[in-house]
């Protein structure tokens, strides 16, 4: 325990851009690391990139066949023998907050892979991915190490409004993914808790590239703003509305999906203002959510809007997909929403919440059978309610 405390304290005292380095010169004194190698989870969410300010290192490593991946997707430890050796590889999943990081590889001599030991990296680890997140405001060494190629500017826009891409708590537990993820452009997703209410939105921005990116950012940020203020989900999307049409004058406007929980009922209030759905697996029953369909925001000078009212019970699992995705097309006719998303929702339904996204966007990739420039959202909410037996 004084030693995670002491990587801790390291951590927190080490330059942004070296953490990498100052864990692997405590677990080396420490614990006699030999290699200490960090794997970023990239923005598909498909490999692992290595993370070296050396530049050294490994290359990319897939999420669905190597042992690091393995590891990742069961957010479990796993070891692997080190060939002609005495030696063992920990790989031990970086994760905050339900939202998984990466993986970071210890190699300990065989003698010191004991079960105290193990436990005790646990807790470095998770220092580490809180130390990651931090370091994130003062150097672009992490985000640089996570991609594997190029992100458009409308993408790199996108990708620094979002939140994170899972998040879980006692009560309930998100995952979200966009796709392209390199090169997405008006679809984005938003979410927050302040313990006695969680409100998600899911946005559309009309147009391509960084036009639909600059709409988008606007209407979330107002979203945002009107949230912060405390007022009511009705006034969010007003405000909202407003400040879109302020700048646009009705020649754009964003598709928004608006929703609040009370965490303590599982009551939720739900605007639906244009293209985003929602749909919910209660059991082994698959249906489509249909509120009122109101203006999306900014169409129209001083929209009204008016919330309504659902509940979600413990065990159920809501699944929010932009037209990206219910419309993908196939090339033998019909679409996504018409042939295979239930089929998805029942398929994916033992998968964690933060796996469910990249798990339906692979889906949808397969049933189109082919390349498009169309966003695709998927955000994915388990419930479990605010008093678990």
């Amino acid at each position: 325990m004084t030693e995670a405390r002491d990587a801790g304290g390291a951590l927190r005292a080490s330059p942004p851009y070296a953490l990498l380095e100052t864990v692997r010169e405590h677990l080396a004194t420490v614990y006699g690391a030999t290699s200490v190698r960090l794997y970023l989870t990239d923005y598909s969410g498909t490999v692992l990139s290595p993370c070296d300010a050396s530049g050294g290192g490994d290359g990319p490593l897939s999420v669905s066949s190597s042992p690091e991946g393995r590891a990742l997707g069961s957010q479990e430890r796993r070891a692997q023998q080190v060939p002609h050796g005495d030696a063992v590889d920990h790989h031990l999943p970086v994760t905050v907050r339900g939202d998984r990081i990466g993986i970071l590889t210890v190699r300990l001599p065989r003698d010191r892979s004991t079960p105290a030991v193990l436990d005790e990296l646990r807790q470095v680890v998770d220092q580490l991915g809180h130390e990651i997140l931090v370091a994130e405001r003062d150097t672009d060494l992490y985000q640089r190490a996570r991609r594997v190629s190029r992100l458009t500017l409308a993408a790199e826009m996108q990708w620094e409004l979002l939140p994170a891409r899972a998040c879980t708590a006692a009560q309930y537990a998100i995952g979200a993914q966009l796709e392209p993820a390199y090169a997405v452009h008006g679809d984005n997703f938003d979410w927050a808790s302040d313990g006695d209410e969680l409100t998600l939105t899911v946005t559309n921005g009309m147009g391509q590239g960084v036009d639909a990116s600059l709409l988008t950012h606007l209407a979330v940020s107002a979203l945002r703003n009107a949230r912060r203020a405390g007022v009511s989900l009705a006034d969010q999307a007003a405000l909202a509305d407003r400040a879109v049409y302020d700048h646009y004058r009705g020649a754009s406007h964003v598709s928004t999906l608006l929703v609040r929980v009370e965490v303590a009922t599982g009551r939720m209030e739900v605007i639906d203002a244009g293209s985003p759905q929602m749909w919910l697996l209660r059991g082994k029953t698959v249906e489509r959510i249909e509120p009122d369909t109101q203006l999306p925001l900014g169409m129209f000078e001083e929209s009204h809007y008016v919330p309504e009212s659902f509940t979600v019970l413990p065990g159920d699992r809501l699944l929010f997909v932009s037209d990206g995705v219910y419309e993908a097309p196939s090339p033998r006719g019909g679409t996504y929403v018409e042939a295979a998303l239930a089929r998805a929702l029942h398929s994916t339904r033992l998968l964690p919440a933060a796996l469910v996204p990249g798990a339906l966007l692979r889906d949808v990739a397969e049933y189109r059978a082919a390349e498009t420039l169309d966003d695709a959202l998927v955000l994915c909410l388990d419930w479990f309610g605010d008093n678990l037996d």
